[in-house]
């Protein structure tokens, strides 16, 4: 009788360096790998927050995959969203002033864009995780506090709620809670599932 050796389950890797993005992922205890996407962030003329976030994310998941096709990739993009208008990360401690000044005492929309593709099964999936933050009627002293402790400057819209940002806040609604954070896990469980992936 002629038996099979199960198939090896495929590779999963994350197109991202983001030191936040993996430790969210290692939650799910599965085994990983990160590769830089390399993915240039600019975005179009007027293109609106969420659909930056959708292309950038997919775009990151397609460049890894293009070079990891039997992988399984996970792309994902976050842009902060005021008004309409996209708030990236900072960088300087100039831009990120000028960011929590703006949003001070008004409610943010965090886009937080997903995509998982498999070149080798042909599978594709994206979705978005929207999370609505409203910040306190910040003061500019406590502003420079922040910064000068935390140095957000990596971090769209200069507020790491993981850290001492959650003081910078007055409520977080969202369905995904670790969407707010870079990766929304729920959603990311469900695309891994759909590609076959075993979760509990």
């Amino acid at each position: 009788m002629e038996t099979f050796a199960p198939a090896l389950p495929r590779p999963i890797v994350l197109g991202s360096t983001s030191p936040y993005r993996r430790e969210l992922l290692a939650r799910l205890r599965l085994p990983f790998e990160t590769v830089a996407p390399q993915v240039d962030e600019t975005p179009l003329p007027g293109e609106p927050p969420a659909r930056l976030a959708q292309r950038l994310a997919r775009a990151k998941a397609e460049a890894v995959a293009q070079r990891h096709p039997q992988a399984i990739v996970i792309g994902s993009d976050q842009v902060a969203d005021l008004d309409g208008a996209a708030l990236g990360k900072p960088g300087t401690h100039e831009r990120a002033v000028a960011q929590l000044r703006a949003m001070r005492g008004r409610t943010v929309r965090f886009q937080t864009a997903l995509a998982v593709v498999c070149h080798a099964s042909g599978y594709a999936a994206e979705d978005l995780a929207v999370v609505e933050v409203r910040f306190r009627d910040l003061s500019d002293a406590e502003i420079e506090r922040y910064l000068l402790a935390e140095r957000p400057y990596d971090c769209a819209g200069s507020a790491k709620s993981e850290g001492l940002g959650i003081a910078l806040l007055e409520s977080i609604v969202s369905d995904d809670p670790s969407a707010l954070v870079g990766l929304p896990l729920i959603r990311t469980a469900r695309l891994l599932r759909g590609a076959g992936v075993t979760l509990p």
